[in-house]
């Protein structure tokens, strides 16, 4: 129970005050508790920011080193009606070839119908493979027959296409049907029977009935290399696509050739892809020591009498920031088979960051790209190691510094409540004494009122 204050009601004390006061001065020491808080909050903070950077250089460097992290390629075409696209697994080189046909999917349609002319509406597609998928509609409805075929697994669609009218003015409908599958291998042929009607040849083509018609033929794309040599060959592809006509090479198609010219598509080294990789990966090992020294750096100030204040930054002292440090820059700038990295353009700077030379880097990379890669693979697997011994999530160096403050932080998180339950015990205690007080004073006050009344009421008989 609250204990109700009475302020000076007898000894015209301020006393809320004078408990407040009290309190401040016993709370001192929980004062400090939260002061350390602070302070471990703000270096977990900054902690965890510059942890996050060193992960981030981790994976930077783990992309880095990978084989073939610098074998970025480009293909260009001599045609609007060609593009291509270079993988990995490229290499520098040219080919000609002339465009034959685009691919192209089948599409045929039916004789003019009201409706379909028996039921059940059974249909039976064959693929150019030979498999036969018989479809059975709900009803002769030719909607009912285009729900059937687009639902079934035929690799067929269909449309229902308004085709006039018939002598009796019932409107007319063809059904529009389009492999699903560009190429030869998507071509079909459609009966009006079942399966084993079409086996025992019984059932009716669909697409030869009068009026019916192949409107576009499955076809394959094509291309012909070395045309008009005895080396001439034609590739084939079932989409305008034609992977891998050179390793790691895809040509896409989008029209024939109007012209017995050939197409040329050359792969070049693509230098600025590359280049990248090396840039980004001293950027971000930059980014990382420059967060190091900034913290490490020192701050004077000067008071109004003229006493100086040295102050240490958030990485001051710190063994494990300035561990990270140092193998990090070993990482980047130690030989490699008596090499130094500064051969492919990366060298450590008086400031202890790095530079990177994008012409000496290009210039290697031309002169020995395999010796370049090796160079490059084996400085970012260092840096990633290096940079995830200290960034990992459960044993990295930076990560054990800051669960440990964490639990610091949780520690006098209670100790600090420990307080706020005996400061409040104390505040009852004083409240408790100077109610107390007050009471005994004002009973003191009446009691010295009644005595004066009777000193009076003595006197003034006396004197009668």
């Amino acid at each position: 129970m609250a204990t109700l204050g009475i302020d000076g009601l007898a000894s015209g004390l301020d006393t809320t005050t004078l408990i407040n006061n009290l309190i401040s001065i016993e709370a001192t020491p929980q004062t400090l508790l939260k002061n350390k808080v602070s302070a471990a909050s703000a270096f977990i903070t900054s902690m965890q920011t510059l942890n996050a950077q060193v992960s981030a250089l981790a994976d930077t460097a783990k992309t880095a080193a990978k084989p073939a992290s610098l074998q970025a390629f480009t293909a260009t075409s001599s045609a609007t009606s060609v593009t291509a696209s270079a993988g990995a697994t490229a290499a520098a080189g040219s080919i000609e070839f002339v465009v034959g046909t685009t691919a192209q999917a089948k599409t045929a349609v039916t004789a003019a119908m009201t409706a379909w002319p028996s039921e059940p509406a059974v249909l039976t597609f064959t693929s150019a493979a030979g498999k036969a998928v018989e479809v059975t509609a709900a009803s002769g409805s030719l909607d009912d027959v285009v729900s059937a075929v687009n639902a079934s697994a035929a690799g067929v669609t269909a449309l229902k296409v308004a085709s006039g009218k018939d002598a009796s003015g019932a409107v007319q409908y063809r059904l529009q049907l389009t492999s699903t599958a560009t190429g030869a291998t998507g071509d079909f042929s459609v009966h009006r029977g079942t399966a084993a009607e079409v086996a025992a040849g019984t059932a009716p083509d669909l697409l030869t009935e009068p009026g019916a018609a192949v409107v576009k033929t499955a076809r394959d794309a094509s291309l012909t290399l070395y045309a008009g040599t005895t080396a001439e060959q034609v590739v084939t592809s079932s989409s305008n696509t034609f992977a891998d006509l050179l390793p790691g090479v895809s040509v896409t198609v989008s029209a024939a050739a109007a012209t017995a010219t050939p197409v040329t598509v050359t792969v070049a080294r693509d230098t600025a892809t590359s280049g990248k990789v090396a840039s980004g990966l001293v950027s971000s090992l930059n980014a990382v020591l420059s967060a190091i020294s900034s913290g490490q750096a020192t701050t004077t100030s000067t008071s109004a009498t003229g006493a100086t204040t040295v102050k240490g930054g958030a990485y001051t002292g710190e063994s494990s920031v300035r561990a990270a440090q140092t193998a990090l820059q070993s990482a980047a700038s130690a030989p490699i088979d008596g090499r130094s990295p500064s051969s492919i353009g990366i060298s450590i700077s008086r400031d202890g960051t790095f530079a990177y030379d994008a012409d000496k880097f290009q210039a290697a990379l031309a002169a020995d790209p395999v010796g370049t890669q090796s160079m490059m693979s084996t400085l970012a697997d260092r840096i990633a190691a290096a940079a995830t011994s200290a960034s990992d999530k459960t044993t990295g160096t930076l990560t054990q510094v800051i669960t440990g403050q964490q639990s610091v932080v949780k520690d006098l998180g209670v100790r600090i409540a420990d307080w706020d339950l005996r400061l409040t015990a104390r505040r009852a205690t004083l409240q408790t004494t100077y109610n107390n007080l007050e009471v005994k004073l004002q009973s003191l006050q009446a009691q010295s009122t009644w005595l004066s009344s009777q000193i009076t009421s003595l006197t003034a008989s006396t004197s009668s």
